[in-house]
């Protein structure tokens, strides 16, 4: 599997909250734990390698500590990392400080990769790409896929299996793709509401045509996941026991959904699956993964 899109660095500062600031009426958090892990791109990559898939990683990072830790991440989860370092830029950060178990803020760095390094990523995508089966678009809309119409050109000339987790309120850029994976707010962004099950459909099919993609896969949150393909509807409802944190959901939705055809389940089977993964990552902390013995215990 080659994942391709937005890499980022997911920062957590763990603390107690004893007491409010005299300065301003915000809770003081007093740090005494951190952790740093894959985000955006590299935690669908993360997770597609969790589930024992070879999986590679291209992206931009910046060439500072940051970037160094991503390197280092990759390395540690055995994912073949492809990163372009830009220098005129910083790697994208997502810091969230967390008091008693509950996220208080979020603060996020980040800047969109220069246009030369984007022409090299563009290059080393297409010479990647012969090697790999199945390509994962994760578009957080942060600059490193502004190229999306060409990778999925280049895609669909060689037959690869291409999935993009869209952003924006235009989905024109990924026509022709073979399954996009939006959430429901990102759905509505582009076909606008719907008042009943019938007509989302409508809307989603007629979405899921005029982009000539083969599946639309729209994650519901607690209504579960729906499949739109030519002649099917298919809704799976939600498998989360508990909701602990969403963060990272999509990433696991999508990376499970490429892992699983990839391995060569069918898409309704693997549909399955990923609502499976999903409802048991939302049981956890922050960007996480699943384990291949989670979804399929012995």
């Amino acid at each position: 599997m080659l994942v391709v899109g937005d890499v980022m660095l997911d920062r957590y500062w763990f603390g107690e909250v004893n007491r409010i600031s005299p300065e301003a009426p915000v809770p003081i958090v007093r740090i005494d734990r951190r952790e740093e892990r894959l985000g955006g791109a590299a935690n669908v990559a993360r997770n597609a390698a969790a589930l024992g898939i070879t999986t590679s990683l291209l992206g931009v990072v910046g060439e500072d500590e940051a970037g160094n830790i991503v390197e280092g991440l990759l390395r540690d989860s055995q994912i073949n990392s492809y990163l372009n370092r830009d220098k005129h830029i910083s790697t994208i950060i997502k810091l969230r400080v967390i008091g008693r178990q509950q996220q208080l803020i979020r603060v996020d760095f980040e800047e969109a990769p220069t246009e030369g390094v984007l022409r090299d990523k563009l290059s080393q995508y297409n010479t990647l790409l012969p090697e790999h089966n199945v390509v994962i678009l994760s578009d957080y809309a942060k600059g490193s896929l502004v190229n999306v119409r060409d990778m999925i050109a280049s895609g669909i000339a060689l037959k690869k299996t291409i999935l993009v987790d869209p952003k924006g309120s235009d989905f024109a850029p990924y026509t022709g793709a073979s399954i996009l994976t939006p959430n429901k707010s990102e759905l509505r962004q582009v076909i606008g509401d719907w008042k009943s099950e019938a007509e989302l459909t409508e809307k989603a099919q007629n979405l899921r045509r005029h982009l000539n993609i083969q599946a639309l896969l729209v994650t519901r949150s607690e209504e579960g996941m729906s499949l739109y393909t030519e002649g099917l509807t298919h809704h799976v409802p939600t498998m989360a026991r508990e909701v602990f944190d969403v963060s990272g959901a999509g990433d696991t939705v999508i990376a499970t959904l490429g892992a699983m055809l990839a391995s060569g389940k069918d898409l309704l089977e693997a549909v399955e699956i990923a609502n499976r993964a999903a409802g048991i990552v939302v049981g956890k902390l922050g960007t996480a993964t699943v384990t291949h013995d989670e979804l399929f215990p012995k």
